[in-house]
């Protein structure tokens, strides 16, 4: 512990941790009510149209046209995983008075931080608090942190649980440790928050399940050993956490998550095969997180205490498992890494806790040399997070899909070669497209574009349109662009063309 009055105190720390707090939150504020383009846009943008179409189903004074394309819209983006954040944010919708961008990120950050309480009070448990504090820090400013927390998607929601989930499941881990001091009515307690926490986590979305499992599997053992089978809390825990999940993705949902299982598990596979795999798997993770930082952590949970380093070991080999499971997403979505910004940070607070306990023993020039060096990086990196938020303004682009879509006939039957799967034009213009191939990555790993030459009267028969916004995607194909420019132009503005088709 420390030995420094000052820094033990625990008015001092907790003033600290409020401020931190405080600065984590003001950050995810930054420009709250601009679109939900500043991160992974077409995630945002699929959550907006499922919690429009619960609002409108709400609203009285909505028209039957309005319901009937509100639930077009939303049954067009495919539900993988329970619509619970879409409805949170809908019932905010009706309560405050209608759509807007500011409310889903208000959740997101409360619940962001709610999980950082959890956290520090996590770390504490196994560190020095200031160890915990400064671990604390880069969960909060992280500017991948501030991005992807705040984002109108399931993942937040899902890792903000989570960590919530396995704090309880270290709170009965000790208690259940140390029974001829506790109370078999908290490690009961325990044992139902675990439960419920980790169920939620997993029913928002079911890829935690690789953590939230390891997690429960290591604190399970090294608490019970070989007996664990006889506690009646365990297996309470294991209902908790599995039975929700089951029902929506296997007995509900089955299809969905057979066809995400195959598209996006069995297909690519054979990526994990490849050295080239695991090297842009590092970069990218590096290109979020700082591979000193990554390493650091490891080595904290290398030498963190007994009960931790169970934790944190079966943390990283979730993690390592749920990457070969859902290889392509390691090195091209960000956001399938949210999960792991908790997980640093807890190996931060092993790796920092000798040297913060070396600090408390300095002379005050050392101790004050130490803590402006971490204000003063702290500082930098809230800096480079509030920087990268206002960089952008996506303030002109309702406006502009709204006259995208004024220029499609609303009866028309329209192809189009746009953003994020159409769903800008479904959010702010109203209009639904059939989509035209696009040119990806993945497409580039399942087998390539189709060949437009060959294919375009099948793919466009029975269409009379065809919209183009993405002009980027159109100079990838120059035999869709010969085609194109056969056919005369319907309508045509700044950043968009309509095509005739008929």
């Amino acid at each position: 512990m420390m030995k420094t009055s000052l820094l033990s105190s625990t008015r001092i720390w907790f003033v600290t941790l409020v401020i931190l707090l405080t600065l984590g939150g003001v950050l995810r504020l930054l420009d709250i009510t601009d679109p939900p383009l500043d991160f992974q846009p077409s995630r945002q943008l699929r959550n907006s149209l499922v919690a429009r179409d619960i609002y409108y189903s709400l609203l009285p004074s909505a028209t039957d046209e309005e319901r009937a394309l509100t639930q077009t819209f939303a049954s067009s983006v495919g539900q993988y995983e329970p619509p619970i954040i879409e409805w949170i944010v809908a019932l905010s919708y009706f309560v405050t008075g209608g759509e807007s961008y500011a409310v889903p990120r208000l959740w997101e950050v409360f619940f962001w931080l709610a999980a950082g309480i959890a956290l520090f009070d996590l770390m504490r448990r196994a560190t020095s608090p200031w160890a915990a504090l400064i671990a604390l820090a880069y969960y909060l400013v992280l500017p991948f942190s501030v991005q992807a927390s705040r984002s109108f998607q399931p993942d937040p929601l899902m890792t903000s649980a989570f960590v919530i989930g396995i704090y309880f499941l270290y709170r009965w881990s000790e208690d259940s440790g140390m029974q001829q001091f506790a109370s078999p009515k908290e490690t009961w307690k325990w044992a139902i928050l675990a439960g419920v926490f980790l169920g939620l986590a997993t029913l928002v979305k079911i890829v935690i399940a690789f953590f939230a499992g390891g997690a429960a599997v290591a604190l399970v053992l090294f608490t019970l050993g070989k007996d664990f089978w006889k506690s009646k809390q365990v297996w309470l825990m294991a209902v908790l956490m599995v039975v929700p999940a089951l029902i929506f993705y296997i007995l509900l949902n089955q299809g969905r998550s057979t066809e995400y299982f195959f598209a996006w598990t069995v297909t690519l596979l054979k990526l994990i095969s490849s050295t080239d795999f695991y090297t842009k798997w590092l970069a990218f993770i590096g290109s979020l997180f700082g591979l000193t930082m990554i390493f650091l952590s490891i080595a904290g949970a290398l030498i963190a205490t007994p009960r931790m380093r169970w934790l944190l070991i079966s943390l990283w080999v979730g993690y390592v498992l749920y990457g070969l499971t859902l290889p392509f997403q390691m090195y091209t979505h960000s956001y399938y890494h949210i999960q792991l910004i908790p997980i640093v940070a807890l190996g931060l607070a092993a790796v920092l806790n000798p040297l913060v306990e070396s600090v408390a023993a300095q002379s005050g020039v050392g101790r004050a040399g130490f803590i402006a060096l971490v204000i003063a990086v702290i500082g930098y990196q809230a800096w480079i997070a509030r920087s990268v938020l206002v960089a952008e303004d996506f303030r002109h682009e309702p406006a502009f899909w709204s006259e995208v879509g004024e220029a499609v006939p609303a009866d028309a039957n329209v192809i189009g070669l746009t953003q994020d799967y159409g769903f800008r034009l479904m959010l702010w213009g109203w209009r639904k497209v059939s989509l035209w191939p696009l040119s990806t990555d993945l497409r580039d790993v399942q087998g390539g574009v189709q060949n437009a030459d060959g294919n375009f009267e099948d793919i466009t028969a029975g269409k009379d349109y065809f919209l183009v916004t993405a002009f980027g995607q159109l100079d990838k194909q120059p035999d869709l662009q010969k085609i194109l420019a056969q056919y005369p132009i319907a309508a045509q503005g700044d950043g968009y063309v309509l095509y005739d088709l008929r």
